[in-house]
């Protein structure tokens, strides 16, 4: 479930730019009358309509027809509501919902909503997908004779063979993909030990500071990840082979479901008596 959450927040955020771009708070006007609210009313409409939240900023723009800007804090969790300074009437959250649910999204990816403890908890969840890679690709390696045969999918087996070879197709195709993705989001986490080793394989220069070949590395784990290279292609094609996992995930628990809970279940059937034989005895 951990890697489908990150999977499909990660494929969304490939297009994090473009989604700002098209919510991006517009501003808010508002009619012009003559009296306009003390600061001191605005607070008590705001306190009226917000109770158990503090005003910890005011921001009035220039334009007498913009609305004001009003921060409310609670427990340290802030927001900026939009409130009409004439009427005190309030207008909504200055940030568009799609705005607001791309940042949110965002923190999950980046932190699972839990700040640096959360982020620590996603570098564990990169070693673990990275191991996944490497120990998903031993599995399924067939053998040198039929690894050719592994590539495809065959459409006239039966339900369970098609889930396991469509499970092993996906995962070969996209192997390289997930070990980038574990590898990087592992830098991404814990870049602290990276810079310590790209500082011994390559010393900083304290007379030049010429560029490094390791930190052209480095910057390249961020690109790659994101998929901040090649344009629009990139970006689908991160996005699509993004959703590759969260399908593994739904392959694999059929996989298990076939070897595991059936004969499970069977076994405990043919066990346990009926209720004739149990009248018969």
């Amino acid at each position: 479930m951990y890697v489908v959450v990150i999977c499909i927040s990660g494929s969304i955020l490939i297009f994090r730019s473009e989604l700002r771009q098209a919510f991006e708070p517009k501003p808010r006007f508002v009619t012009v009358a003559d009296t306009r609210l003390s600061e001191d009313e605005l607070n008590a409409v705001v306190n009226q309509a917000y109770p158990g939240h503090s005003v910890a900023r005011v921001i009035e723009r220039e334009d007498p027809a913009r609305a004001v800007t009003v921060t409310l804090d609670q427990n340290g969790q802030r927001q900026q509501i939009l409130f009409d300074p004439y009427t005190g009437e309030g207008l909504g959250h200055r940030l568009p919902l799609p705005y607001r649910m791309t940042t949110w999204l965002l923190d999950l990816h980046d932190n699972l909503l839990y700040a640096n403890t959360g982020r620590n908890i996603n570098g564990i969840g990169a070693i673990i997908l990275t191991l996944l890679s490497i120990t998903g690709a031993i599995i399924w390696w067939p053998g040198t004779q039929n690894w050719r045969r592994s590539l495809k999918v065959d459409l006239r087996v039966n339900w369970a063979r098609f889930n396991w070879n469509l499970h092993g197709f996906l995962g070969f195709w996209s192997l390289a993909f997930i070990f980038m993705w574990g590898l990087t989001g592992i830098y991404l986490a814990f870049p602290e030990p990276f810079a310590e080793l790209a500082d011994r394989l390559e010393p900083v220069n304290e007379q030049t500071f010429e560029p490094r070949t390791v930190d052209n590395v480095l910057y390249w784990f961020v690109l790659i990840h994101f998929g901040r290279f090649g344009g629009w292609s990139t970006k689908v094609l991160w996005a699509l082979v993004g959703l590759i996992p969260p399908t593994l995930f739904i392959t694999g628990l059929l996989m298990w479901w076939n070897r595991v809970v059936r004969p499970f279940n069977t076994s405990r059937h043919r066990k346990t008596p009926s209720k004739a034989t149990d009248t018969q005895t």
